[in-house]
């Protein structure tokens, strides 16, 4: 059935009081985790690793064991909780896409179809379960009511218990010009001397950091209640609250020149493309990511320039890009296509692709990327 199409404008904000980087609001959650939600985080072997390591190491640092409660806010289609399951630690999913939650289900995770929050978090402690770990990767920036979201963490942790969240560094985001990570499903934009005073003001406290590469650079920050937590805080912590500090993230100055610099990169982009379509080549995409539309719709690209976009997700296939309309096709169609050219929109999960699609080089096919500048790669 064909339904009209929503626009959204995507605008960016910093608020100059707690310096948090946010976008001005014109969709409700609801609208974009429903009931058609297409992001599966078990298509990307590369995560599916990160989040196996992920398990480890939190079972051999914090002790988790049959007798810990492992749970997971924003836990998709149990690419990470099936590590947990199969150590034989009890664990629960939260997770609004009635989508990946069924696909969690289907792999015996148990997992409850709600958003989270302090609502959630209350019920959940009357029917006395609450949580000695909980983890949130990439769920900080979808949240569009941070304080309800921090107060309900609290609510349901243990007074021992741990909590740790990723989340993509907003110093990677600015100084690497990742403006394609810049899209509606991320209310906002995360430093850590932010999260930190997020957290303390709902009664959380940050007692850890590491630096990871994922998704461009992120941070993993482990936090405890700051009501009797047992862990003492690293000095990881105040060095990046520091460094941040220097870098100025408290300034207007520090965010001045990011428009001008992406529309720089959209130019160079847009260059390519149109050498590529002068000289006769064929253009096509991979990877139906939300980096990529971003991007396309900021360069005001359509099916002219870009034939289609490959996907290996099913879920994504025989659809169309929102604003461009570039159809979405399966691998299988690359492959017997065999374009000249592919852009890796994920780019994030760049070594991965071109692995995967290795065969491209077999007819002369190049991948061409953005990050960190508009480039070929072969």
């Amino acid at each position: 059935m064909r339904r009209p199409e929503k626009w959204f404008p995507l605008k960016v904000l910093i608020c100059e009081s707690c310096w948090l980087v946010q976008t001005e609001d014109y969709s409700r959650a609801s609208e974009l985790f429903n009931e058609e939600y297409a992001y599966f985080s078990s298509f990307s072997d590369t995560w599916v690793e990160h989040a196996s390591n992920f398990v480890s190491d939190a079972v051999s640092r914090f002790g988790l064991n049959d007798e810990s409660r492992f749970i997971e806010i924003a836990s998709n289609d149990g690419y990470l909780l099936q590590f947990v399951k199969s150590r034989g630690i009890p664990c629960l999913g939260i997770e609004p896409t009635a989508s990946t939650a069924n696909a969690a289900r289907q792999k015996g995770i148990p997992t409850l179809e709600r958003f989270f929050g302090i609502q959630l978090a209350q019920e959940l402690t009357r029917d006395r379960i609450r949580a000695d770990f909980v983890v949130g990767i990439n769920v900080l920036a979808h949240v569009p009511d941070i304080n309800d979201f921090v107060h309900g963490v609290v609510q349901l942790l243990k007074p021992h218990g741990v909590c740790v969240f990723e989340f993509p560094h907003v110093v990677r985001l600015i100084d690497d010009l990742q403006f394609d990570t810049i899209y509606h499903e991320h209310f906002s934009y995360l430093s850590l001397s932010t999260v930190c005073e997020i957290f303390k003001r709902g009664g959380l406290q940050v007692f850890d950091v590491e630096e990871l590469e994922t998704h461009g650079g992120s941070l993993k920050v482990f936090s405890q209640r700051e009501d009797g937590g047992p862990h003492e805080v690293s000095d990881r912590v105040s060095i990046i609250v520091d460094r941040e500090r220097r870098l100025g993230l408290n300034t207007r100055a520090y965010y001045a020149n990011f428009s001008d610099n992406a529309a720089r990169v959209k130019m160079d982009f847009l260059r390519e493309l149109l050498q590529a379509r002068l000289a006769g080549l064929r253009v096509a995409g991979y990877g139906a990511a939300a980096k990529g539309n971003t991007l396309l719709n900021f360069a005001g690209v359509k099916g002219d320039l870009v034939q289609y976009v490959a996907d290996r997700n099913p879920s994504k296939q025989g659809k169309w890009l929102p604003g461009s309309r570039i159809p979405i096709v399966s691998e299988e169609h690359l492959r017997a296509a065999q374009p000249d050219v592919v852009i890796i929109f994920p780019w994030n999960l760049q070594s991965e692709i071109c692995d995967q699609l290795s065969y491209i080089r077999e007819w002369g096919g190049r991948f061409l990327v953005i990050q960190p500048t508009v480039r070929y790669l072969n």
